[in-house]
């Protein structure tokens, strides 16, 4: 039972309640909604009753996320071209002070790792999260999703075998990549072929989600030639009033891209080996709307 204001106890846990939507649902606006809706709850409810506000907090958050995703697959809603998570904007020196912890959580909320989890099941999704991401314990995890130990172990290393096998191999060692990600955009900002060429490793592959509504790759582009070729082009064709800023995203350094003040597009690559072997470019301008005045 806590005796602290409502509002106090919950703005405490809002970045581990936004943390787990985002993961559950890959998206800035629904992952909002859902920590929205367990303040309401959360201010509706028999506060007195709670002895945990953590946990209660986290299983109102894991369960509404779990509804949100099983409404979706039921749409059944078709995307244009491929699909890219919403760039979320990330900060860990307040919330891991260990470099570990920070390591695991920037790896969890990498756009890799958050396309592979589209593909898992919404109770798959959640007990990722809550184990691989936050370190919950199997015995938590089935008390928080009302399931049995054994079910949420079975669960969690069948979504465990499922990431592995499908995430693109990469380095997340975080002076390095910040290194080779400015030398990338570098080349790329001047359209310099031979300067990408040399960062690219043979087999990278370019990602790009428009979602139908800025101009983009419809398909995955292949090899160090075609990308390479592709971004020389696009650094010919921008607009002369563009203009960048670095930022945090998705737990690694991102390149934005603004035309006219506004969020035109927004880069991030990964690395493994020295090399780049993905280059994900999100322009669909709904997915790029809450960075403005970042």
């Amino acid at each position: 039972m806590t005796t602290q204001p409502a509002t106090d106890v919950f703005e405490e846990h809002r970045p581990l309640l936004m943390g787990v939507a985002y993961r559950m649902l890959g998206r800035v606006a629904d992952a909002e909604d859902v920590v929205q809706e367990a303040w309401l709850r959360w201010y509706h409810a028999d506060r007195a009753e709670v002895r945990e506000p953590r946990a209660y907090l986290v299983r109102v958050t894991t369960r509404l996320a779990i509804d949100r995703l099983r409404q979706a697959q039921r749409r059944g809603e078709a995307y244009v071209g491929p699909w890219l998570p919403e760039p979320y904007l990330t900060e860990y020196a307040d919330t891991a002070p260990d470099s570990a912890d920070r390591a695991v959580l920037a790896d969890t909320v990498s756009l890799a790792v958050l396309v592979v989890l589209e593909s898992l099941s919404p109770l798959e999704r959640a007990v990722f999260v809550l184990r691989e991401a936050f370190g919950y314990p199997y015995a938590e995890i089935a008390t928080l999703l009302e399931r049995t130990e054994p079910a949420v172990r079975q669960l969690a290393g069948r979504a465990r075998r499922h990431v592995a096998e499908r995430r693109p191999r990469y380095d997340v060692e975080p002076t390095r990549r910040r290194e080779l990600t400015e030398r990338f955009l570098a080349a790329a900002g001047e359209g310099d072929l031979e300067g990408l060429m040399s960062l690219l490793a043979p087999d990278v592959r370019l990602v790009g989600d428009s979602g139908g509504k800025a101009k983009a790759p419809v398909r995955i582009l292949h090899t160090a030639d075609k990308v390479g070729r592709f971004l020389v082009g696009a650094a010919r064709t921008a607009p002369a009033d563009r203009t960048y800023r670095v930022l945090e995203a998705n737990g690694g350094p991102a390149l934005l891209i603004l035309t006219g003040g506004k969020p035109d597009s927004l880069f991030q690559v990964d690395i493994a080996d020295g090399r780049i072997t993905s280059v994900y470019i999100i322009r669909n301008p709904d997915k790029l709307r809450h960075l403005t005045g970042h």
